[in-house]
């Protein structure tokens, strides 16, 4: 599970410094998120360095809780005004740079977003299998609105703790925005916070040119993806004991 503090492995808020605006520009047209094809990256000029890291990444959740409406705000698209089941599965593609805070690299994340549709993965048993199969990373999320959702996320945790697992999962409550109609409250979040040890992340509103909601998901995703690879890879070239 994801231990990572935020900020200790990169820059906080480096979006928002005069130094990533060459970096976030070749994400941008327009002033609008560029949309990116799974065979499409940007084009950097030769002055910037930046290494690109790819990853897999599974958004999992009952239905209704707002699961392609987070990959399109993830990617930057328009979010669908009326509801609808996911007829298949769904892949997009969101491309994030970071600062490392200690070398001062600048690294490309490559997300590529899976969603599916719950009826979907009911009815034919080789989906989920197939969304998880290499997913590097898991976005557990539910809805503000839907209790249900978030007791279900409740009940996923215990089976989710394996030290031995090397997927990356954060928890994300959706529909944030209509906290007059919630059916969570900040009690249980901070209970639920408190007992597994992994933050919570809110989303909610329109999608905008701004990168200020998302950051701090897109942030931990990508830091504590970092941070388990370099592990994994400090602890291949240790010796036996």
């Amino acid at each position: 599970m994801p231990t990572v503090p935020p900020g200790s492995i990169f820059v906080t808020d480096w979006h928002r410094s005069p130094e990533s605006r060459e970096y976030f520009n070749k994400i941008l047209y327009k002033k609008k998120r560029r949309k990116f094809g799974l065979l499409e990256a940007p084009v950097m000029p030769p002055n910037l360095k930046a290494d690109t890291v790819r990853y897999k990444v599974f958004i999992s959740g009952k239905s209704g809780v707002g699961k392609t409406a987070l990959a399109a705000r993830l990617t930057g698209l328009e979010i669908p005004n009326v509801h609808y089941e996911t007829t298949g599965m769904e892949t997009s593609v969101v491309f994030w740079p970071v600062k490392l805070r200690e070398s001062g690299r600048v690294l490309f994340f490559h997300f590529q977003l899976w969603d599916c549709g719950e009826n979907v993965m009911c009815r034919f048993d080789h989906m989920l299998p197939s969304c998880e199969e290499q997913a590097d990373a898991i976005l557990l999320l539910f809805s503000f609105t839907d209790h249900g959702s978030f007791e279900d996320i409740s009940n996923q945790m215990p089976r989710l703790t394996d030290p031995s697992d090397r997927v990356v999962r954060l928890v994300v409550g959706t529909k944030f925005d209509l906290f007059m109609h919630t059916d969570v409250t900040e009690s249980e979040i901070t209970a639920f916070q408190e007992v597994w040890g992994v933050p919570v992340f809110r989303v909610g509103g329109d999608v905008s040119s701004g990168m200020g909601e998302i950051a701090p998901l897109l942030n931990a995703l990508a830091e504590n993806l970092w941070h388990q690879d370099c592990a994994h890879a400090s602890n291949s070239l240790s010796p036996p004991s």
